[in-house]
């Protein structure tokens, strides 16, 4: 057995690194350097850089899947979008990712069905987008604000056309939507009755952008 001034010290040292660890932010940044094959090749935290395929996991991060010039990631339940060339990404676990919202610029690349989709943030929490410029406003499903905590309720009701006829939404404003570190603020917004697989991004958001096309690319340029 040590000597009791020896034991002090290692219990110390314990109690030391114990602190230590407790005041650790469980974060991890994540970096998409580059596309191998059907390999993702990721940095994470200070580790060297690994080449994941779909499905495996890699220091606490899952690749969900792969494209051209992004990947699907997810780490502690939470699900973000990596883009080659894009800065770092910062997930800490039960929440959004954290980014520094002061981007200007979104290239989205539309899928086979000539759809352009992402991932992104209303107020702080992640949701899947579809672009769609022929709706006025972003869409919701009743489900998904609910999820968020809209308080749409309260809202402005409006009348809508649903495949069962015509029923009753409420228009509300989101404070924030974000897609990468773009964010803008005070986005009008109605909620449907129906639940919908994605948040359809409006006009009410496309409206903040100037927007063009390059082949098969969707790139929006905040206004100022």
């Amino acid at each position: 057995m040590p000597p009791p001034s020896l034991r002090l010290r290692l219990v110390g040292l314990a109690l030391m690194g114990l602190a230590l660890g407790l005041s650790l932010p469980a974060t991890a940044q994540v970096v998409l350097s580059g596309i191998l094959g059907g390999r993702a090749l990721l940095l994470v935290g200070a580790s060297a850089p690994k080449a994941v395929a779909p499905g495996e996991t890699f220091q606490g991060v899952r690749l969900v899947s792969l494209d051209k010039d992004s990947a699907l990631l997810e780490q502690d339940g939470q699900r973000f979008t990596l883009r080659l060339g894009e800065s770092p990404v910062q997930v800490k676990p039960g929440s959004a990712v954290a980014r520094p919202a002061n981007g200007k610029r979104i290239t989205l690349t539309s899928d086979s069905a000539g759809h352009f989709k992402s991932q992104g943030s209303i107020n702080g929490q992640i949701m899947q987008f579809v672009v769609d410029t022929g709706a006025t406003v972003v869409s919701i499903g009743r489900p998904d604000a609910e999820r968020m905590g809209l308080a749409f309720l309260g809202g402005q009701p409006v009348q809508m056309q649903t495949a069962n006829g015509t029923a009753q939404g409420w228009r509300i404003q989101l404070h924030s939507v974000r897609i990468g570190d773009v964010e803008v603020f005070d986005v009008d917004a109605v909620v449907t009755p129906q639940p919908m697989p994605v948040v359809l991004l409006g006009n009410s958001f496309l409206d903040r952008f100037q927007m063009h096309r390059v082949s098969d690319q969707m790139v929006l340029e905040k206004r100022l």
